[in-house]
């Protein structure tokens, strides 16, 4: 299980490798303020812990998707339970800050601005 920190487009030796663990999609982890990314692993908390590891703050980290067949972000994740920020269930529920988590998966896997 290979987990990457990514602040760029990925090659594609990267990519295979974030794949091995579910094959048609990625798990992520996405720092807002630091606008990088981890993915691949079999988890969320997996990324999470890697970006915690490199200096991320837990505040900022969301979990997220990427699908590279249809090119879509999914929102969805353990990690993004937070009563405390205000984000009751799985899904990131503030549209502001999905569309951040968006534009930075976006960003990264496809080299959009």
């Amino acid at each position: 299980m290979t987990i990457h920190i990514l602040t760029s487009q990925p090659g594609e030796k990267q990519l295979e490798e974030m794949l091995q663990a579910l094959k048609d999609y990625i798990k992520l982890a996405v720092d807002v303020e630091r606008e990088i990314l981890a993915g691949g692993g079999g988890a969320h908390a997996d990324c999470e812990s890697a970006l915690l590891a490199n200096g991320s703050k837990q505040e900022n980290v969301w979990g997220a998707d990427w699908n590279p067949e249809t090119e879509e972000v999914s929102f969805e994740s353990l990690i993004n339970i937070r009563p405390k920020q205000n984000n009751r269930g799985m899904i990131i529920q503030d549209p502001v800050l999905r569309e951040k988590v968006s534009r930075i998966v976006l960003r990264i896997f496809k080299g959009e601005q």
